[in-house]
């Protein structure tokens, strides 16, 4: 069995909707990852066992998302040496109650924090982080990269043929 490289967590899976955004990326990426349900408030001991043998698992970025009270990517940070990023949910406030919960880390222990419902930025940097040292990931990220860039580029033509009285372009 292939061991993850990326760890997707999430408090329940409620949090699926928006989490399996990274799954997704990391899975059209060819990153293998894995996906669990811990809660820092419901199950500190399992999040704690699971911070701490990460590494040893052949775990190298840590993905974890968070509503409300938001603890759970700041727990696994402070338990585990892996870069940690977390993804503040949407499930009160709009997220702005997880994002500050995330991104408000007290120093020596941080977690890179996405915007709300982030998860798949959250998937990307962890695909950069991975890539530099994998050539062939490296690759199929530049590739990607490259085909934003062209879907601007396709944007910017279907505009110019839109017709307006005023329009100069």
């Amino acid at each position: 069995m292939t061991s993850p490289k990326v760890s997707i967590i999430m408090g329940s899976t409620s949090d699926l909707p928006v989490m399996r955004k990274a799954a997704d990326f990391l899975n059209s990426m060819e990153v293998h990852f894995e996906m669990l349900a811990l809660s820092a408030h419901r199950t500190p001991d399992e999040v704690a066992d699971f911070a701490r043998d990460a590494a040893s698992r052949g775990v190298k970025v840590i993905i974890a998302g968070a509503g409300m009270a938001a603890a759970l990517p700041g727990v696994i940070a402070a338990i585990t040496p892996l870069p940690v990023i977390g993804v503040p949910l949407s499930a009160t406030l709009q997220g702005q109650d997880a994002l500050l919960s995330i991104a408000q880390m007290p120093p020596g222990i941080p977690v890179a924090t996405t915007g709300i419902d982030g998860a798949m930025n959250a998937a990307v940097l962890a695909t950069r982080i991975l890539a530099l040292s994998d050539a062939a990931l490296s690759q199929r990220y530049d590739n990607w990269r490259a085909e934003l860039g062209k879907k601007i580029v396709k944007a910017n033509h279907d505009l110019s043929e839109i017709a307006y009285d005023f329009k100069t372009n």
